[in-house]
């Protein structure tokens, strides 16, 4: 076998040692992933804690002391702002649930209908506000009026996840820990005014056809009016 023979075969198998070599290494990096990269992408937060609409009853507590037999100034204004929240929120009827039994039952009974009125001044239809009554926890302390009304709102679970070490896989692996953005998405759903905007778009208005006319020939004059 000549020189140049044997040269170009240890080439060869070089060239084949090679191939072998690089397809060992990519055979190993398969088999191990590296997690940094394929962890580096987070669960998203706005789906392990969603925001989603669902029938919550929203209730107000009104204090009425033993010896009273109308509402304060402060207490008027309590119940007017419940009412602006159920015109917003709700088109169902308003509960005003009297406590029957209790310390104050009387003072409570005497308030009932100038709270019925405060609600109709605001804006309340009267055919929605619903007398009832209830029975207090202990009879011997002073219950307050319950006013309250079910409406749709916006939603999420409770915050407070920590199954697992904060400074655990969550660290090694690069993502987000179970609580991660839970306080933000209820900050968002308790700041939604309109739940329905979460199913969808609110129809458009009907075009200004004056007003489009009016800024289409500002834009053609190059921001100068054309006076009439």
């Amino acid at each position: 076998m000549t020189t140049a023979h044997t040269t170009f075969r240890l080439l060869r198998l070089a060239g084949a040692a090679t191939l072998i070599s690089v397809a060992a290494v990519l055979a190993s990096c398969a088999a191990r992933p590296d997690r940094v990269t394929t962890s580096s992408i987070p669960d998203d937060y706005r789906t392990r804690h969603p925001i989603t609409l669902a029938e919550v009853q929203h209730t107000l507590d009104v204090p009425i002391g033993s010896g009273e037999n109308r509402l304060t100034t402060p207490l008027r204004d309590l119940v007017r702002g419940f009412a602006q929240d159920y015109i917003a929120l709700s088109k169902s009827t308003v509960s005003v649930a009297i406590p029957a039994g209790s310390a104050n039952a009387g003072a409570a009974h005497a308030v009932r209908n100038e709270i019925r009125k405060v609600l109709v001044e605001a804006g309340v239809k009267p055919n929605r506000v619903v007398l009832t009554n209830y029975e207090p926890a202990s009879a011997s302390a002073s219950a307050p009026v319950r006013l309250s009304f079910v409406a749709v709102t916006a939603i999420t679970g409770d915050c407070g996840q920590w199954p697992t070490d904060l400074f655990g896989p969550s660290v090694v692996d690069n993502t987000n820990w179970e609580n991660f953005g839970c306080a933000s998405q209820q900050n968002l759903a308790a700041q939604i005014a309109n739940p329905a905007d979460l199913v969808g778009p609110r129809g458009m208005t009907p075009i200004d056809a004056q007003r489009r006319a009016e800024v289409i020939s500002i834009y053609r004059t190059d921001g100068n009016p054309v006076a009439d």
